[in-house]
């Protein structure tokens, strides 16, 4: 199954404007990088967010949203937010918080 390419139209209006934004092709989906981060991305129809332990921790007690788990694995700090959590305005607060998370990493 390929990803959802409207919602990585979607993610792609919302960042265009941000700086230091790179996109990459990974995992069969789309990603977004930050400073050579990645902060977000599509696999299959799940937004992908990059938001930290804590953040992720309390993001979970959201019935749209799940680990993210694409390769067998679940990937600390990350879950996938299915599409009824990202409606509307919501992409744009996800990606923000995905955002504030990664940059306070170190740039690649």
């Amino acid at each position: 199954m390929s990803y959802s390419e409207s919602l990585d139209n979607r993610i792609s209006e919302i960042v265009t404007t941000w700086e230091n934004i790179t996109r990459r092709k990974m995992f069969g989906g789309i990603c977004y990088l930050l400073n050579g981060n990645m902060f977000s991305g599509v696999y299959k129809d799940y937004l992908i967010l990059r938001l930290g332990e804590k953040e992720a921790s309390a993001a979970l007690e959201l019935p749209p949203v799940r680990p993210c788990d694409i390769t067998g694995r679940p990937m600390k700090g990350w879950v996938m937010v299915e599409e009824r959590g990202f409606a509307g305005p919501k992409l744009t607060e996800w990606l923000q918080k995905a955002r504030l998370f990664v940059e306070t990493l170190p740039a690649k």
